[in-house]
């Protein structure tokens, strides 16, 4: 009996768990407060009837659209690496009041506006890569910065933000020119994941004469105190920066099995020319 009762708990637990790992949950860089304004990223973002793909399709709506969240749903999307909820959203076209369901992997992670621009962040697709130590492939979420002026795109620039894990949390902002050369500002896209030994990614935009130019991009992980890998820039503006130039900052450290710490350093200057980066 007592076998018996030990193979039903088992049986149990298993079934459990295949439930669990089939389970849908939401990258939290598409989570959206209710009652709260937000805009369309992913152009002809399609609205529907209802929370649902086969939901008949009301309307189509283009990035920069403002809409308003009226209501996250609890059903669930996975697209590759992105998983969002739907919302019931509310907004304005043609002179018209309007309302449906939209996907929230299509709204914005940030967006900000400065000199009649506007600047969008998003997360936009997940492709295969081939890792280089093995023959598996593996997914790669793709993110995208845009600025329109307007309705009309100027540019977009595109650039990697690791797997699902890495889409936790998310920052956008914009800094100053750092006193690079023709340069008119510096955004600031990031990404990361909650967990431990999860990487988080910070990808610097310049922007100058209507042109997004992507920097190399920043890496940051960490395991507790027992492992940590960071990078930074140092920009011209920056204590220890010099003009026309941008130097990249590693250091890393990792404890061996007696608790001793072995750290690693590295750096490298990038000259920049007022149009364009290369590494000295």
């Amino acid at each position: 009996m007592k076998t018996l009762f030990t193979a039903l708990f088992i049986c149990i637990v298993q079934i459990v768990s295949a439930q669990e790992e089939n389970e849908v949950y939401a990258n939290g860089i598409f989570h959206f407060e209710d009652n709260k304004a937000q805009k369309i990223f992913t152009d002809w973002t399609r609205v529907r009837l209802d929370p649902n793909l086969n939901a008949q399709i009301v309307d189509s709506l283009q990035t920069n659209q403002q809409i308003q969240i009226l209501k996250k749903e609890e059903t669930i999307l996975k697209l590759g690496e992105r998983s969002a909820n739907w919302y019931k959203i509310s907004y304005q076209k043609g002179g018209k009041a309007s309302e449906g369901y939209i996907w929230g992997g299509n709204l914005c992670v940030g967006y900000r506006n400065k000199n009649g621009y506007d600047f969008l962040f998003g997360i936009t697709k997940t492709i295969k890569k081939k890792d280089k130590n093995s023959t598996q492939d593996y997914d790669q979420n793709i993110a995208s910065v845009k600025v329109l002026e307007g309705n009309i795109l100027v540019d977009e620039a595109s650039f990697d933000t690791g797997s699902g894990e890495s889409l936790s949390y998310g920052t956008f902002n914009i800094e100053s020119n750092h006193k690079l050369q023709n340069v008119e500002l510096t955004l600031k896209a990031m990404v990361s994941g909650e967990a431990c030994g999860i990487a988080s990614y910070d990808q610097y935009v310049l922007f100058k004469d209507k042109k997004l130019i992507v920097l190399p991009q920043l890496m940051n992980v960490g395991d507790a105190d027992v492992y940590y890998h960071s990078e930074e820039f140092v920009f011209p503006n920056d204590k220890g920066g010099i003009p026309n130039a941008f130097i990249f900052k590693m250091e890393e450290m990792e404890k061996d099995d007696r608790d001793r710490e072995k750290k690693k350093k590295a750096s490298r200057t990038y000259l920049w020319d007022g149009n364009s980066y290369k590494l000295k």
